[in-house]
């Protein structure tokens, strides 16, 4: 079993936030492969079904991004997933918009969603790297990922992450470099 989880912040509030652009990507996965509803399991709202013939649960975690590796910790020792079976979509600042970067293991880069998930699980486990730019100024990097797609960027989101959803196959393939290849805008 795959275990897939988005990062983002829980409630409506930070629903549209750059930051929840991980949680974005899991409910574009859910829909285009007609996952059944999110259940409140934990702390965490996950579903399940198949992929392409590969079992998939899919996490969104409901604590605040921070502490995201306690429900992704518990949910992969409850369901017996070990870390090379988790795969992660966060937001990165590092990336031009709509660029995206798949690797296993590494530093957390300083997203504390993922240092609290290699305080939790260890680091050997697949990071999908969305990219959400850079405000230019470490000043404004707190107010930008907390603020919402503008109405233009959200149409190119949307697109964006439908194609997310609808390559994943060739990440759950083991095709990192196949599935970057289809997923990077020009």
């Amino acid at each position: 079993m795959f275990l897939l989880a988005g990062l983002g912040n829980p409630g409506a509030r930070y629903s549209a936030n750059r930051h929840n652009i991980g949680f974005m990507a899991i409910d574009a996965i859910a829909t285009r492969w007609r996952f059944p509803a999110f259940a409140q399991k934990g702390g965490a709202h996950l579903t399940a079904a198949e992929i392409a013939g590969e079992r998939v649960l899919l996490v969104k975690p409901q604590t605040f991004m921070n502490d995201s590796g306690q429900p992704l910790g518990e949910l992969m020792r409850y369901y017996k997933v070990p870390p090379e079976k988790l795969i992660v979509l966060h937001d990165e600042l590092d990336l031009a918009f709509g660029k995206l970067r798949v690797k296993q293991g590494g530093g957390h880069g300083g997203h504390n969603g993922l240092r609290s998930i290699d305080a939790h699980v260890g680091e050997n486990y697949h990071r999908v790297r969305l990219g959400i730019g850079h405000p230019g100024d470490k000043e404004l990097v707190t107010p930008y990922v907390l603020s919402d797609f503008g109405k233009d960027e959200r149409k190119a989101v949307d697109a964006w992450l439908a194609q997310v959803a609808e390559h994943i196959p060739l990440l759950l393939g083991e095709d990192a470099a196949g599935y970057m290849n289809k997923l990077s805008l020009q």
